[in-house]
């Protein structure tokens, strides 16, 4: 669902998920266990989501870079092209694992992931 569809949904008065309709969660403990749902079925979305929760210790977690990383690895590896930009951040900095320069992708890229082709 895009941001746009969001938008509109709520603006008609649904303040569920926009996909799946499913109640908002209302304290950090539903919304962790919302998103762990997603994670067990390999939605990279979700894993993706779980890995910021990590690095930025929201949703009652301890701030963990290098689990955030493992996190977007896993993500990238199924085809989230936004953790796979934390994941060149990650390396052009440092968070969570060794600075790497060399492994940050670039625009001369053509597969940013190995099942891709």
């Amino acid at each position: 669902i895009c941001d746009g569809c969001n938008i509109a949904a709520q603006k008609r008065g649904m303040f569920d998920c926009a996909f799946c309709r499913t109640p908002m969660a209302g304290n950090d403990a539903d919304g962790l266990a919302m998103i762990q749902a997603r994670v067990s079925k390999n939605d990279p979305a979700a894993i993706h989501f779980l890995g910021q929760k990590y690095y930025f210790g929201t949703l009652g977690l301890q701030k963990d870079a290098r689990k955030a990383f493992e996190l977007w690895e896993e993500a990238a590896e199924l085809g989230s092209i936004d953790a796979h930009f934390d994941l060149g951040n990650a390396y052009r900095q440092g968070h969570g694992v060794q600075q790497d320069n060399a492994k940050v992708p670039n625009s001369s890229q053509r597969r940013p992931f190995k099942d891709m082709s």
